[in-house]
């Protein structure tokens, strides 16, 4: 069962049956397209940024419309008004930044790939 030692052209000649065979099969592996997938503190960091923005938008309506209805004494009108804005504005954030996450990550629109 067990195989005689092998000598030096034996040893060779499977080397190199072997480089050749891990060439080819550097050839056939498709190749990642794009930046690498983000790692997991920059997903954080996103997510992070993405609730900021969203919480600031609604604080920012807040402050607006809380300001204006004590100039102006509308009681909540515009403070309701300017939170519905706020909340507009942070989702609108939001989407950019999701499409910014969608670039980073290599998917890519057909329309872009034409070009």
């Amino acid at each position: 069962m067990a195989e005689e030692p092998q000598d030096a052209p034996d040893r060779a000649q499977d080397e190199a049956r072997l480089r050749a065979l891990e060439a080819k099969l550097a050839a056939l592996t498709p190749k990642p397209k794009g930046p690498s997938p983000m790692g997991k503190y920059e997903q954080a960091n996103l997510a992070w940024r993405m609730v900021i923005e969203l919480v600031a938008g609604l604080g920012l309506g807040f402050v607006i419309g809380y300001g204006l209805d004590y100039l102006l004494g509308t009681t909540p009108l515009l403070m309701v008004v300017f939170i519905f804005l706020g909340l507009a504005a942070g989702i609108k954030s939001l989407m950019r930044t999701a499409s910014e996450l969608d670039r980073k990550s290599g998917d890519r629109p057909e329309s872009d790939e034409r070009d």
